[in-house]
């Protein structure tokens, strides 16, 4: 069983390969990515070892799209609707959703009821087709590829109802300002309905194959342990700290769109009876896809009628009034924030996006590397589930 080293709390990450002596054979650089089925996107990894043993790592991103925050600086508000959600390709609605709000509170657009159900609608398959593909990933780090197989094809069901509603796979730019594109086309509520069953059947076949497999539970269980004093010193959300027994999810300690309307709790590590090392965080996301399909049939049962949206200014000409805003919300790996200011004229003055994969993929990652087995440094990195654009935006 892989086990993190006793280690002085909280040390100076070393820095990299530089403070190491590789002409002495002792230790050796190697680099994993930018293209490796190990590494979470488009990053690269310069890892020192000794042996097998990780030593040192330091990540390397910028091999993705990159430079979101500046081009929006420089393009008028509507340009950026379709910009906005390339800063996070499995799950883009979370940057529709914040950026259209933030566009709607400086300007005092009050958008329809029923818009604000389907955003949260919208909000929860993202989260549960974001889940999906990370779980998938997971258990191929530790070699589970038929996993993978089975979570992609029902991450591919749920995209299949994004086509029908927004008419996009991928990046469905659905959430516009003044509310959603359209209402939900004939027969899709079932279609959905049924989705959400074939989840529900996958997941338990999950269940059995995975969490009950020697392998995965030898090599997952003691990786990669966070603390509860690790989560505010590391900035960690999300269900990262969850899985360390802390208590925090935005979508009841500063609720959005409709979630104080629903009925939902959060679920902790604890709660669960796991540990937080990789082990204890699949178990937890693996009850947050369950938690986000009862969601789900919760706004399905208590969806409102009316419209969806109203017109908000002539957007070639749109000015908004000058100001400033900060708003968040809780996708997949925790916190997500847009902070917008404005000058009063055509394009934002700031805009700066709070994505969780910084905190997670680079300050922590690198602290807990060292002393991990070079073939389970792939599984480690998964476990804290990052996007890499969000890091270099």
């Amino acid at each position: 069983m892989t086990k993190m080293p006793d280690r002085e709390k909280f040390p100076v990450h070393t820095g990299g390969v530089e403070n190491f002596d590789l002409e002495s054979g002792r230790y050796m650089k190697v680099w994993q990515g930018p293209q490796h089925p190990g590494v979470t996107g488009n990053m690269a990894l310069e890892l020192v070892t000794s042996g097998d043993e990780i030593v040192d790592l330091k990540t390397h991103v910028g091999y993705l799209h990159r430079g979101f925050e500046k081009l929006m600086e420089r393009r008028k508000w509507i340009q950026n609707f379709p910009l906005v959600c390339r800063i996070c390709v499995p799950e883009p609605d979370f940057n529709e959703y914040l950026y259209a709000s933030a566009t709607e509170e400086l300007s005092g657009i009050e958008i329809p009821e029923r818009a604000v159900w389907m955003r949260n609608l919208n909000l929860e398959m993202a989260r549960l087709a974001s889940f999906l593909m990370w779980l998938g990933g997971q258990a191929g780090a530790f070699g589970m590829g038929t996993i993978g197989q089975w979570t992609v094809t029902m991450r591919d069901f749920i995209l299949d109802r994004f086509e029908e509603l927004s008419g996009g796979r991928i990046y469905h730019m659905y959430i516009v300002p003044g509310g959603v594109r359209g209402d939900v086309p004939d027969g899709w509520i079932s279609k959905l309905l049924d989705t959400l069953k074939k989840v529900e059947k996958v997941m338990d076949d999950i269940e059995l194959v995975l969490f009950n497999n020697a392998v995965f539970k030898k090599r997952a269980m003691g990786l990669g342990v966070i603390t509860p004093d690790m989560v505010d010193f590391y900035g960690i959300t999300g269900p990262n700290a969850r899985a360390a027994g802390i208590k925090r999810d935005i979508r009841k300690d500063r609720p959005y769109l409709v979630y104080d309307k629903l009925d939902f709790e959060v679920i902790t590590g604890d709660s669960l009876g796991v540990d937080s090392d990789a082990f204890g965080r699949t178990k937890l996301r693996s009850a947050e896809i369950r938690q986000s399909i009862d969601l789900i049939r919760q706004m399905i049962d208590r969806m409102p009628r009316g419209p969806v949206h109203v017109s908000p200014p002539n957007v070639l000409h749109w000015k908004i009034p000058a100001g400033e805003t900060y708003l968040s919300a809780e996708c997949t790996r925790g916190e997500y924030g847009y902070y917008i200011v404005s000058d009063g004229s055509d394009k934002p003055r700031r805009v700066y996006v709070r994505g969780p994969s910084y905190t997670h993929a680079v300050a922590l990652f690198e602290h807990m590397a060292p002393g991990t087995n070079i073939a389970d440094i792939a599984g480690l990195m998964v476990s804290l589930h990052t996007y890499p654009p969000e890091i270099e935006r």
